[in-house]
């Protein structure tokens, strides 16, 4: 009689182990050991200790933190409430609703520069539409450069970023709603309940699992997004859409201050690894109201 477990799946996974140690825990080192140096152009480091994260918390860390936490906040909460309501519109039963499944994907599957692009030009004062039409109506007395301004650059950015990444969130929520038991709804119905009911006691508990992952799926994507903004602001004006990952890179990258950049991208990983644990501890809580039910 065989005694313990058989090592022949654990062999199986030691190739899988290696390559994510060396595309993944690999890096994560050695970002954590130039943090703590002076690294730069130089063929030369030295180390510095903690000199690195105590000039980012000096200097930027609550501004930069704080104006990404706002932009990361505004852009997943309306990507969820929007594609929550995309899900449950596309989920109708409606003549056409696969056409319509197929018409809300451009957005996602269009290349995020071209997107980015059209949207910069929409935005343009002098040719965009958004400017021109403002003026036709009377909102705008000339034209208006949004990217100019710092609140307006702001939100521009926050509403590329949601036309961009609210069609995964729907089409998302409705494979999760397509998987709740037609059953209840029928119960429900034979019982008086009404729609708004149905879906308040039915489809949003049911779907809560397939949110809190998409949230947290869309946070971290929303938290790292560096190509949406770079292309619409590059950060400005006068920093007001710069973000940790925008200020990350203009430090390592645009002023070869590799030991600076890091750190910010430590405390990208630290900010990103709380979120990630306050969202195992909901689905967790979730699960567990879910077996109680």
């Amino acid at each position: 009689m065989k005694t313990g477990r058989d090592p022949f799946p654990y062999l199986l996974l030691v190739p899988a182990v290696l390559l994510v140690g060396l595309i993944a825990a690999w890096p994560i080192i050695e970002t954590f050991r130039l943090s703590f140096t002076d690294a730069s152009m130089r063929p030369t480091q030295e180390y510095v200790g903690m000199e690195n994260y105590t000039k980012f918390f000096n200097r930027d860390f609550w501004p930069v933190i704080t104006r990404t936490l706002v932009w990361t906040t505004l852009s997943v909460s309306l990507k969820l409430i929007l594609g929550l309501l995309g899900a449950v519109l596309l989920n109708a039963a409606v003549p056409g609703r696969a056409l319509f499944r197929v018409l809300i994907m451009p957005p996602w599957v269009v290349p995020i520069a071209v997107g980015c692009f059209m949207w910069a030009w929409l935005y343009n004062g002098q040719f965009g539409m958004i400017s021109g039409l403002g003026q036709r109506i009377g909102l705008f007395s000339g034209p208006f450069e949004f990217l100019a301004y710092k609140q307006a650059a702001f939100i521009a950015t926050v509403v590329t970023d949601v036309w961009i990444g609210t069609p995964l969130v729907a089409l998302y929520l409705l494979a999760a709603m397509q998987t709740v038991p037609a059953d209840l709804y029928e119960a429900a119905w034979t019982d008086g309940a009404s729609r708004f009911y149905r879906f308040r006691r039915i489809t949003l508990p049911l779907l809560m699992p397939s949110i809190a992952t998409m949230a947290l799926l869309s946070t971290i994507w929303t938290f790292n997004s560096f190509d949406i903004i770079w292309i619409l602001t590059e950060g400005g004006p006068r920093g007001s859409t710069t973000t940790m990952i925008i200020d990350t890179y203009r430090t390592a990258i645009s002023r070869f201050r590799y030991g600076e950049g890091a750190a910010r991208a430590v405390m990208i990983l630290i900010c990103l690894s709380v979120l990630s644990a306050i969202y195992l501890a909901m689905l967790l809580r979730l699960t567990r109201k879910g077996r109680a039910r």
